[in-house]
């Protein structure tokens, strides 16, 4: 007769083995999943893709060549970075706005933006200085060429070496996840010449407040650094919402995106 399982209760090596064999991820399927994320990220805030569009699945798959799988981790993923939003019915829509939500995600953004240039240590070490010189050396030949993804890209980098001279990792992340989710507020004002050039000039002002120790000067320019994306947004949104009201004076200014 065949002798079954051992009777001292353990199991076979074999099937041992098998059970706590390791989940192998397939890591082409990641890259591939981190690349049309950040690329549909960069179509948000460049204003290709507006808030409230719908972002459908069948349509990504057959432009990025993607398995439907891939495609919903895409998706979690641009959602857990806080740049679309599901709702029922609907599915995956770029996220949009009220007047208030505008106004508090700002607000944060300032108080953390502020603390962070209140805590850098002066004099600056010179070689992060000249990184951060690089940096928008790089940010202004995108913003001459109309590189506007490479400016994107080069903004988001001058930011966090800017901020990680605050010495305070968890703060910096903090930052950049809540500019993250600001991503297609920036949309209104981004593409526009002389949002770039203003954004532009702040960045060497901040790098000469920075080599000159000015901490009040670098305090005011992060918070006024803000503003232009913030009022661009929430003008547009009054804007829509002055055209929509007379239609249904019932409806709250700030329930209109």
């Amino acid at each position: 007769m065949t002798s079954g399982p051992a009777s001292n209760g353990t199991v076979p090596q074999q099937r041992r083995r098998r059970a706590v064999a390791p989940v192998l991820r397939d890591r082409h399927a990641d890259e591939t999943m981190r690349r049309v994320a950040d690329q549909l990220e960069e179509e948000i805030v460049l204003g290709l893709l507006h808030p409230r569009e719908r972002l459908v699945e069948d349509d990504l798959c057959e432009r990025f060549g993607l398995k439907r799988h891939v495609t919903r981790q895409v998706l979690a993923e641009v959602e857990r970075r806080g740049l679309i939003e599901r709702r029922r019915h609907v599915g995956a829509v770029v996220r949009s706005f009220t007047a208030s939500e505008v106004t508090q995600l700002y607000a944060l953004r300032e108080l953390l933006e502020s603390d962070a240039a209140s805590r850098i240590v002066f004099p600056v070490d010179a070689m992060k200085l000249a990184e951060l010189e690089s940096l928008q050396t790089q940010h202004d030949a995108a913003v001459q060429a109309g590189d506007l993804r490479r400016v994107f890209r080069v903004n988001m980098a001058f930011h966090h070496a800017f901020f990680a001279l605050s010495g305070n990792p968890v703060l910096v992340d903090a930052i950049r996840e809540y500019a993250r989710r600001t991503h297609a507020i920036r949309s209104v004002s981004v593409v526009f010449p002389h949002y770039l050039e203003k954004a532009r000039a702040e960045h060497h002002q901040m790098i000469d407040a920075l080599r000159r120790g000015d901490r009040d000067g670098l305090i005011a320019l992060c918070r006024a650094h803000l503003a232009p994306s913030r009022d661009a947004y929430l003008n547009a949104h009054h804007q829509r919402s002055a055209a929509v009201v007379p239609l249904d004076a019932s409806t709250p200014i700030g329930d209109i995106v």
